[in-house]
């Protein structure tokens, strides 16, 4: 990833699933498919009014349902699944919250900690690399994402041709969009974290 001086540059619009139980309570859920809440519902329709009349050539969401669902509420049901924006593999860590991590891993954070039985952020920058790939090769003006916090995060950081590390200083919330294009020829934000 990095600078492109020739090819196509669209933009890559990220939304983040809408609120769920694990979220609420700051678990790290990852392949554990957690529906909505109401309150996830409601976020996800209040999405729905940003991204009402905006064209996409290439709509994608993860396979999990919160995010599937999330796009559905938006407007998007006939999204394609792409199994490359899954969660970050927790791993022994599904579930927990990085207090409870902490208790045996003080200090610990998905970016700089082992995962035990997870992904590291590698694995998770390889798949963020594949999404990267296929949107600026499918997608003439712009594409759609729905997923997850920390694989945004990396996906955004890949984007703009940074480790995946570098998405820990990206806060991300629930039901938000953010927005990766270009500043003339260099990757770019445009948008982040912006609540509908």
């Amino acid at each position: 990833m990095g600078h492109e001086a020739d090819g196509n540059r669209p933009q890559l619009w990220l939304g983040r699933h809408g609120e769920t139980e694990w979220s609420a309570t700051g678990r790290h859920t990852s392949r554990t498919d957690v529906a909505l809440t109401p309150a996830g519902e409601e976020q996800a329709d209040r999405l729905a009014a940003r991204l009402q009349g905006v064209h996409f050539d290439l709509v994608l969401t993860s396979p999990m349902q919160r995010a599937r669902v999330t796009a559905t509420l938006v407007g998007f049901a006939d999204a394609e699944v792409e199994p490359a924006a899954q969660e970050w593999a927790y791993g022994e860590y599904e579930g927990l919250t990085t207090g409870t991590i902490r208790e045996s891993a003080p200090g610990w954070t998905i970016w700089h900690g082992a995962v035990p039985g997870g992904e590291t952020a590698a694995e998770v920058a390889a798949r963020a690399d594949r999404i990267v790939a296929r949107v600026r090769a499918e997608a003439p003006e712009r594409a759609v994402l729905f997923s997850h916090g920390h694989f945004l995060r990396v996906l955004a950081a890949r984007w703009l041709g940074l480790p995946p590390e570098w998405g820990e200083h990206l806060k991300l919330g629930t039901a938000t969009l953010s927005v990766l294009g270009w500043e003339r020829l260099a990757p770019a934000v445009e948008q982040w974290n912006v609540r509908p």
